[in-house]
């Protein structure tokens, strides 16, 4: 298990290298330069010389992000070009909007899906399996960005029972934090409920299908209590690999909801450092969430064991 593990964060340290470097060769093929977007379109060639000599934007490519690397393996993600701000300290400010974004949608998908997809299996062919099918098929197919607006007009606009925009931090009112995150958390969940609900109810179908089902329904064992202690558990793998990769993708993908809704989360960080190209600040966000998402997976990965014994004995041999 532990050359498992170990094999598994060397893997996820070469991910990270490969995605920090791309995200930076790309955002240089962008053009423009941070230095007219500090020092403005104004700007005369010898202050932009000055001004890349200083911060050594001048130097090859390669160079640069070695000396990043290396300020990365001493947790350093740098200052930002255009704020000079640690980028960390601005990463760790922004963090508890998209983490509570990411932990609401996740929950609210897999307390709707999780049920639904049980319910469905049980009875298949029956009205909540023909209803959960078409309605995963239709939360499938509205993007983020179409069902943003639409909750916004419903909920916000004609409803007034949501803001429209804007964050309220939840040391500050637990229940106005609830109202601003409630919307966006909807619109990222949608899709990622209709996907647990059908991989869930697939694997609950083919597990109920099993002999061991039938010799414990055979037993006088209710549906019910043969569907949470006995099927549930060996089903349930690919839903937690699921999960965790939704987890590590929304936590730096919820670029567009934290746009529409103008939340101070990573992703509106993102969007701004890009836009303003700031090197520096992209590469740290690209790492921190690269980080963030392989480290998720190998907790999932972990979590097997937990869950059905068998994992844990083949990782051991």
């Amino acid at each position: 298990m532990v050359r498992y593990v170990l094999g598994r964060f060397l893997r996820g340290f070469v991910v990270v290298v490969v995605a920090t470097f791309l995200a930076t060769m790309l955002l240089r093929l962008v053009p423009g330069s941070v230095a007219y977007a500090i020092l403005g379109d104004t700007a005369t060639p010898q202050a932009v010389t000055e001004f890349e000599t200083r911060l050594g934007l001048d130097r090859p490519l390669f160079a640069q992000y070695a000396q990043w690397g290396l300020g990365l393996l001493r947790g350093d993600l740098g200052d930002s070009l255009l704020s000079g701000q640690p980028i960390l300290g601005t990463l760790l400010s922004r963090l508890p909007v998209t983490l509570e974004l990411t932990l609401l949608a996740l929950l609210l998908a897999l307390a709707v899906a999780v049920p639904v997809a049980m319910v469905a299996a049980a009875h298949p062919g029956g009205v909540v399996d023909r209803v959960s099918s078409a309605a995963s098929s239709a939360a499938l197919s509205v993007p983020a960005f179409v069902a943003g607006p639409v909750l916004v007009y419903l909920f916000a606009v004609k409803a007034g029972l949501f803001p429209a925009t804007g964050w309220v931090p939840v040391d500050r009112d637990l229940g106005r934090n609830l109202r601003s995150a409630l919307l966006p958390a909807i619109a990222i969940a949608l899709p990622e409920a209709a996907a647990f609900q059908r991989l869930l109810r697939s694997d609950l179908a083919g597990t109920l299908r099993e002999d061991y089902i039938e010799a414990a329904r055979s037993k006088g064992l209710g549906r019910g209590y043969v569907l949470w202690r006995h099927a549930l558990r060996p089903s349930a793998f690919s839903l937690m690999t699921l999960a965790g990769i939704s987890l590590g993708r929304l936590l730096g993908g919820a670029i567009v909801v934290e746009t529409l809704f103008a939340l101070p989360g990573i992703g509106q960080l993102m969007v701004q450092s890009i836009t303003a190209r700031d090197i520096a600040t992209v590469q740290g966000v690209v790492a921190f969430v690269v980080i963030a998402y392989v480290l998720i997976n190998t907790m999932v990965d972990v979590t097997y064991g937990l869950v059905d014994p068998r994992v844990r004995r083949v990782s051991v041999r």
